[in-house]
């Protein structure tokens, strides 16, 4: 057989640069969006904020194509009288929402319409080191308590030993381990006082130290930190009384006196700059119906230049080749953002209409659901349907979520229906909250709970659900009385 060549037809689908950068900018965030046009400002000339002079083609991205009116798309209330045009106090009104939160250059805020961001909050080695430069020192001692500081984690201990620490100064400085104790001591004074301890005895009994002489039960706190921490955990203040030979009232002042503490001093301290999720959509009730509407944001409104597109009829050669090729770009990108905020808009209306109970009720409502059932929906696909969800946030009276919130497996209960992992999840968290610390449930005991409930769950799920939870044991849950 030779080889040949013969033409043939056929059909094939081709990701032209249009339907790339349209997947692109979908699977960005809110925050990501505004870099990438940002971007395209600084490098094609054809693009403008509408709020220039001389625009053509204008595209706002929290408008979607053929929707003046976003909450025309709204989920009836079976319970809601029809008639009933008022709208209760804790219900939300787009324009209201709009106007409090539209950040972009046209937007109006509260008061002058500008928006200013919190301060970052010192983390605790800047707020240490802050102290330490304060504090009276040597240099060789400032040196050695910023070694000190820098061995401080998140929770306000030393992840190093002092020894160590000691190794870790020289050549530059061999300090006696007498200097790096008494260093380590004024420190441990700082706030929050407790900081840069090695155990949890220590952290109480260094804020023990503080307090005044006739605090009552100070004495026997401090006994109970030095070498009892794990008898009273497990035993109870009765048992420990007994144990020691002390009064119970006595023992139970200072058992108060010592859960009055910090076990954690550096965990109320920020250690980084908190991130600020910026939502997409909000959910609003208004006349017993969910409505939903695309946020207000910092995105600016684009345009094509009337200027530059102008140019196209006397410029030739290079020039509009540049030009035409800058203008297909700003056209794409247009269009791109439109379908963007068209598809996101769509999706966060289907995830409305599909967990109206937990809009409602609360997380015990919420229903299982699955990519597949919004894409079937929206005649979509499914890998569109997670792009649109993924660091996309709805903005409702119940909090700020992320769409891929809504979305969770389910488990049959007796009634035939499902129930949701999520919706699963709150009622052991519910269960756990109204606990008998004294005897708390075991994972055993919280699945009979739910099985009576007719949620057919075994112990294992609920103890994986409870690990997601971040619930601890019930023999770490136990508290003594």
């Amino acid at each position: 057989m030779k080889p040949t060549l013969s033409p043939q037809l056929g059909q094939h689908l081709a990701l032209t640069p249009a339907l790339r950068q349209a997947i692109h900018l979908l699977g960005l965030s809110a925050t990501e969006l505004e870099d990438e046009v940002n971007l395209a400002l600084e490098s094609n000339p054809l693009l403008e904020r509408a709020d220039d002079a001389d625009v053509g083609a204008t595209v706002t991205p929290a408008t979607p194509t053929g929707d003046t009116a976003p909450a025309q798309d709204t989920v009836a209330d079976p319970g809601a009288d029809a008639s009933d045009t008022s709208v209760e106090s804790s219900e939300w009104d787009a324009a209201d929402y709009a106007s409090r939160h539209d950040h972009s250059p046209g937007g109006r805020g509260e008061d002058d319409g500008t928006f200013e961001q919190p301060a970052a909050p010192d983390t605790l080695l800047d707020h240490l080191l802050w102290q330490l430069h304060l504090t009276p020192m040597t240099p060789r001692e400032r040196a050695i308590g910023v070694a000190l500081i820098e061995a401080v984690g998140e929770d306000g201990y030393l992840t190093e030993s002092p020894e160590s620490i000691r190794a870790g100064l020289l050549p530059e400085i061999d300090a006696r381990s007498e200097e790096v104790n008494a260093v380590l001591h004024r420190i441990q004074r700082f706030d929050p006082i407790g900081v840069a301890c090695t155990r949890l005895s220590e952290c109480l009994a260094v804020q023990l130290s503080m307090l005044a002489p006739d605090t009552p039960g100070l004495a026997l706190a401090r006994q109970v930190a030095d070498g009892h921490l794990d008898t009273l955990a497990k035993a109870g203040p009765e048992r420990l009384a007994a144990r020691l030979g002390a009064d119970p009232a006595v023992v139970h002042a200072a058992v108060a006196l010592l859960r009055s503490l910090d076990p954690r001093p550096g965990g109320r301290m920020a250690s980084a700059a908190p991130e600020y999720v910026q939502p997409d959509c909000v959910a609003y009730r208004q006349c017993g119906a969910w409505h939903v509407a695309l946020a207000g944001n910092r995105m600016p409104a684009l345009a094509i230049s009337r200027h530059y597109e102008a140019l196209l009829s006397t410029a030739s050669g290079t020039d509009a080749a540049y030009l035409r090729g800058r203008l297909q770009e700003a056209r794409w990108l247009l269009k791109s953002l439109q379908t963007r905020a068209d598809t996101v808009l769509r999706v966060a209306r289907a995830i409305v209409r599909q967990q109206t109970g937990f809009l409602d009720y609360g997380p015990e409502a919420m229903r299982p659901l699955t990519l597949r059932e919004v894409a079937d929906e929206l005649g979509l696909h499914e890998s569109t349907i997670s792009r649109a969800t993924t660091r996309k946030y709805l903005h409702t009276p119940r909090g700020t979520f992320e769409f891929k919130h809504f979305f969770s497996s389910g488990i049959a209960n007796a009634d035939g229906e499902a129930a949701s992992s999520t919706a699963i999840q709150a009622m052991i968290r519910r269960l756990v909250e109204a606990e008998d610390a004294r005897r708390p449930l075991s994972d055993a005991r919280l699945a009979d709970d739910l099985n009576a409930a007719g949620i057919p769950v075994a112990r294992r799920t609920v103890a994986k659900y409870r690990e997601i939870l971040r619930i601890a044991p019930s023999h770490e849950r136990q508290r003594p009385s």
